[in-house]
Parts: structure tokens; C-alpha cells; sequence
């Protein structure tokens, strides 16, 4: 987790695997903002990664991206 002291806001980077077009990125993107404590979710189909701030933690964050079908790692 990364902290960018002039926003006071933390960060998380997550390689997420399973995903093939648009919709994905959305679905993925839906479900990271959803989880308690995320301010705001990027995914990015190209690379595979997600970069998420807010306090939720990686466990979390990957948990919730793994119940809906797709794979999520620390990146």
C-alpha cells in the first residue's frame, strides 16, 4: 500500500486476470468501488491492473474481486 501524503490518501495496485473487454472493466471497476473504504477505482484492460485509493486493504480488495469470478493478486 502506498501513501501520497499530499492528499492523505493510501493506495493499492492489483494485477487482475479474467478480464476480455469493456464490460469486465466496468464489472471490476463496480465491484472495487463497492468495497467499504475505496474512494476511487481505475482498471485498465491493456495492462491488467487496477489501482485503487481509499483504506481498504489488498485482502480485501482481492477477495472481493475473486468472488465475482475473476483473478486478483497483489501487483
Amino acid at each position: 500500500m502506498t501513501f501520497d501524503p499530499s492528499t492523505g490518501a493510501s493506495g493499492v495496485t492489483l494485477k487482475i486476470s479474467g478480464m476480455s473487454c469493456g464490460g469486465c472493466v466496468k464489472s471490476v471497476t463496480r465491484i472495487l468501488s463497492a468495497v467499504p473504504g475505496v474512494s476511487r477505482a481505475s482498471v485498465d484492460l491493456e495492462s491488467g491492473r487496477a489501482e485503487i485509493q481509499g483504506s481498504a486493504g489488498w485482502e480485501r480488495l482481492t477477495a472481493a474481486v475473486q468472488a465475482a469470478g475473476y483473478g486478483a493478486e497483489r501487483a
